[in-house]
Formats: C-alpha cells, sequence, structure tokens
C-alpha cells in the first residue's frame, strides 16, 4: 500500500482524494493547499466516508507531512480568467510551482511526481529543469485525458467497449494535439476497416468522420465547462489510473508528457507520446512508427510548446 500527497485541494485534487480513497489501492492521503480550511473540510469530508471503503488514513497537512510519500500528485494553480492569455496563465502557474518545488521536495524526494496542473506540459518542463529529480520520477499527466475522450467517441461510433479501442492524442495538451490515425484500431483492425468485417445483426455504422472525432476530442472539455464549470471526474480517474500503474507495478503503456531527449527529432520539450509507466515512474518509451505527416504534427506541437517556453521566465 502506498501513501500519496495531493497538493492543491479544488475539484481536480479534492475528486482524486475520493476516487483514491474509494479505490482500496492507498493507505494514506494528505491533503495540502494554500487554503487550509478547504483541505481540512475536504479530507474530513472523505474520511467520515472510509468505513464503507477499505481502510485508509486521509488527512489536511502541511508540506512536512509529505515526508515517505511514494507519489506527490500536482494540481494546484489558477484558472484561466477570460481576457487572460494562455501566456499569461503560464507565467502565472510557472510561478506558482516555482514556490512549491523546494518545499516539497526537501520532504519527499524520492516520489514520483506527477503533474496535472495546467499549461501541464509547461509545468512538467519547469519541473524538470528546476526540482532536480530524476526525469523519470516526473510525470506530466498530459494527453491521456485526451487519449481517453478519443477513444470514448470511438466507441459510441461504433457501439464497442472503450477498452476494445486503441487510439491515442499525441504532442500538447492543447490546442495543436493530434490524433496519429494511422495507429488507431479497434482490436486490432484499423479503424477505418472495421464496418466492413463486423458480421453481426443490426451491425449498421455511419462512415468515421475523423476531423469530427478529433474536433470532439479536443473541444469536450470547454463543452463541459461550459455546461457545469469545471471538469474534474475524468481527469481525476485518468489521474488515479498513472498512480495505479506506478503502485501496482505492473509496466502500462499510456500518453503522458515527459522530457523528449531526441526521439521524433524532438529534443528539450515535454510532451505527449506512448511511454511505460510502472512501478519506478517513466520506465521506458515506445517510439510507434509515425507517418510523415503525423511526425510533422508532433514537430508542429513540439514547436508550440517551445514558443511558449522562450517567452516565460523559469
Amino acid at each position: 500500500m502506498a501513501k500519496v500527497t495531493i497538493i492543491g485541494a479544488g475539484s481536480v485534487g479534492s475528486t482524486i482524494a475520493f476516487a483514491m480513497a474509494s479505490g482500496g489501492y492507498v493507505s494514506e492521503i494528505v491533503m495540502i493547499d494554500i487554503n487550509e480550511e478547504k483541505a481540512l473540510g475536504e479530507a474530513l469530508d472523505i474520511r467520515q466516508g472510509v468505513p464503507f471503503c477499505p481502510p485508509v488514513s486521509i488527512y489536511a497537512g502541511s508540506y512536512r507531512d509529505a515526508a515517505n510519500s511514494d507519489i506527490v500528485v500536482l494540481t494546484s494553480g489558477l484558472a484561466r480568467k477570460p481576457g487572460q492569455t494562455r501566456l499569461d496563465l503560464a507565467q502565472a502557474n510557472v510561478n506558482i510551482m516555482k514556490s512549491i518545488i523546494p518545499q516539497v521536495t526537501a520532504y519527499a524526494p524520492d516520489a514520483t511526481y506527477v503533474i496535472v496542473s495546467n499549461p501541464v506540459d509547461i509545468i512538467t518542463y519547469v519541473w524538470n529543469k528546476l526540482s532536480g529529480l530524476p526525469e523519470k520520477k516526473i510525470i506530466g499527466s498530459g494527453t491521456i485525458l485526451d487519449t481517453a475522450r478519443l477513444r470514448a467517441r470511438i466507441s459510441e461510433y461504433y457501439d464497442i467497449n472503450q477498452q476494445n479501442v486503441h487510439a491515442y492524442v499525441f504532442g500538447e495538451h492543447g490546442d495543436s494535439s493530434f490524433v496519429p490515425w494511422s495507429l488507431a484500431n479497434i482490436s486490432n483492425v484499423p479503424i477505418a476497416e472495421y464496418p466492413k468485417v463486423v458480421k453481426a445483426e443490426n451491425a449498421l455504422f455511419p462512415p468515421m468522420n475523423f476531423k469530427e472525432v478529433e474536433e470532439y476530442m479536443r473541444k469536450s472539455g470547454g463543452r463541459v465547462i461550459q455546461r457545469k464549470g469545471a471538469t474534474f471526474y475524468a481527469v481525476s480517474l485518468s489521474v488515479c489510473h498513472i498512480c495505479k500503474s506506478l503502485i501496482n507495478g505492473m509496466d502500462t503503456t499510456m500518453t503522458v508528457s515527459t522530457m523528449m531527449h531526441g526521439e521524433y527529432g524532438i529534443e528539450d520539450v515535454c510532451l505527449s507520446t506512448l511511454n511505460i509507466v510502472g512501478r519506478d515512474g517513466i520506465n521506458g518509451r515506445i517510439l510507434l512508427p509515425l507517418t510523415d505527416e503525423e511526425t510533422a504534427l508532433l514537430h508542429k506541437s513540439a514547436d508550440c510548446l517551445k514558443e511558449i517556453i522562450s517567452n516565460i521566465q523559469i
């Protein structure tokens, strides 16, 4: 069983804590927030439901309480305000991370850090540059949620279990992300070919509209925010998926944001490709065979992120 510290007790951090407490795969959860009363209230609310869950200790604390954590999850930061540029948000949240990094790493130097705060690829890059931690111990949630949204939409198209859909979103967790459709399949059948090979009663499928599906993946988060004010259930489940893979030790492939060192010809930027996540953090990267067009899209995404990095103070 593992100890997890969650920094940030807003909607995302609190939902992660609730999901972990319900899941039964951690023994201790520490919640830290600059608003101490909020953290105390969230921890108390979850703790009072623990009699109906597997045993877990959950409480609000300070950075000192992060000592001996196996995992630290970073969700703190400001949300983008109306009229605020993406660059302004990036600098504001980078400044917050610069204050957090030395405080938490002093007490949890051996933990694996899962970065959720946005813009996640920029924040992951900052952690790599300033924390002094091994790169394999720094994991940005990246496009794992985008990938889940993509799989959900494809499964709706073909009325098939989402776990039978194998497709990915690469690049930035943002507007320059893309789907390498050459790799997408359902049970090893290329997406476009799937309707042709299904022999089942009433198996009538609409033609796959790749542009519409990709647009859905990219815009659905905004639609959720428009309708309910924030997104936190799906992102929290995706973060818990990362943490479970770190805890159970079984290497698992997922699209998370990590530092690039020449893969696909890309250097010195964090973005999402297919990585292997296990007990020690990032245990490897799978270099999937992208087409020339897909490789160009990955480079475009990297360039978008590098432009932001060049305009912020780290």
